[in-house]
């Protein structure tokens, strides 16, 4: 189950440090790289609904193991696409195949989560974390000394995909599926069909998917701005400017390595909601400084604050509905997407209107926005009596 949570990250942290190498094989201006970088994004929100339905409908673990190979090739023929067409075309097959991925998974999640009574998700995400930095690293090496696709899939696509192919024999079966893919008919099985619309539930999904939303426009924001703003803003040298995102990343790691355990003790809601103040107050503080080792230690608590929340909105969502984990998941992320897609430029919008200091303000407003609405998330604790699965 880690494996395909770590699969993910490493292909895209593999893909992520050659992208100055693709613009410079295709020879491709920062506008036309951007334009076709959106193209992934969009394949992955566009895919996320269907994810869910997949999932289940016919398991999520039948989704999670072709899919999880899949994407580990897809990563090297991005680093091997020839035209601007051709790369369109990889990043369109690579969300797609990563959003059936991000869902499935999460989906595989929740079921452990309740086979093992206890919460699991944020190590999950935690493995996606330390496989991003995993793949980065890799990628890195391999395009420093101008490695070929035929080397990145010898050293890095090959084994993610047999780790891949041998972790998913031991994924979990989803009960209500059927041998042949079919959900199990039964009365109660129906009722809850016929209310995974937007019946039952549906306005804690809504309230979910707009925390996650103010989530990845938070997590959005520090991956674009965070350098930007130590270099443009405090003057700091570009080598050390790239150190705030850095340490956010690290700091959500580290943050999601501990979520378990502190979900377990506080529970979900008194988790997001502190993580919200956490990451509000400690980027407020870091921007009030004016000074850019407290800017820095203030994005690193900022990735701290926010470590925890998506795992837990997921697990919420996945259970709002426990026979379609998928559907509530696949809402959730969808509308979370949107604030990773539009965040980025919302921010440079204000930006252009105020200056970018105003403008990080916005995740500010943001993590007290989650904060308040924490409580969402207490009727979603799963019961402590809740049935184990079997394999």
């Amino acid at each position: 189950m880690i494996a395909c949570f770590a699969i993910l990250g490493m292909a895209e942290g593999v893909w992520v440090v050659h992208i100055p190498v693709a613009q410079a094989r295709l020879h491709l201006s920062d506008g036309l790289l951007g334009a076709a970088l959106l193209v992934g994004p969009g394949a992955v929100l566009l895919m996320t609904p269907v994810a869910g339905w997949l999932a289940d409908r016919f398991g999520s673990a039948r989704i999670a193991r072709p899919v999880g190979i899949v994407v580990t090739f897809l990563s090297v023929i991005l680093d091997s696409a020839q035209t601007l067409r051709m790369l369109v075309a990889g990043l369109l097959a690579f969300g797609a195949a990563a959003g059936l991925l991000a869902v499935a998974s999460n989906a595989q999640a929740v079921l452990v989560e309740r086979g093992y009574r206890r919460p699991l998700m944020a190590s999950f995400h935690a493995s996606y974390s330390i496989g991003g930095l995993s793949g980065a690293i890799l990628g890195g090496i391999l395009a420093s000394i101008r490695a070929g696709p035929v080397a990145v899939c010898l050293v890095a696509a090959l084994p993610a995909a047999a780790v891949g192919a041998a972790a998913g024999c031991g994924l979990t079966a989803d009960p209500a599926v059927t041998r042949c893919g079919r959900p199990k008919a039964g009365p109660g099985r129906c009722r809850r069909m016929r209310g995974a619309g937007f019946g039952r539930g549906s306005a804690r999904i809504v309230a979910l998917g707009l925390l996650a939303l103010c989530c990845l426009v938070s997590e959005g924001t520090a991956g674009n701005w965070s350098a930007i703003y130590l270099h443009d803003n405090l003057g700091t040298p570009a080598g050390f400017a790239v150190s705030g995102f850095a340490a956010f990343s690290a700091a959500m790691a580290v943050g999601r390595l501990a979520g378990d355990r502190l979900a377990a003790r506080l529970g979900p809601a008194r988790l997001v909601r502190g993580g919200g103040l956490l990451a509000a107050l400690s980027l407020a503080a870091g921007l009030a400084s004016h000074d850019p080792v407290a800017a820095v230690a203030g994005f690193a608590l900022f990735g701290a604050g926010l470590s925890c929340m998506i795992p837990q909105l997921f697990s919420a969502a996945g259970n709002v509905n426990p026979d379609q984990p998928g559907t509530g998941l696949a809402r959730v992320a969808a509308l979370g997407y949107v604030g990773l897609i539009t965040g980025p430029v919302l921010i440079g919008a204000c930006a252009a209107l105020t200056g970018l200091p105003v403008a990080l303000g916005i995740p500010v407003l943001l993590g007290l926005c989650v904060a308040a609405g924490a409580r969402v998330l207490n009727p979603l604790l799963p019961a402590a009596g809740a049935r184990v699965l079997e394999p």
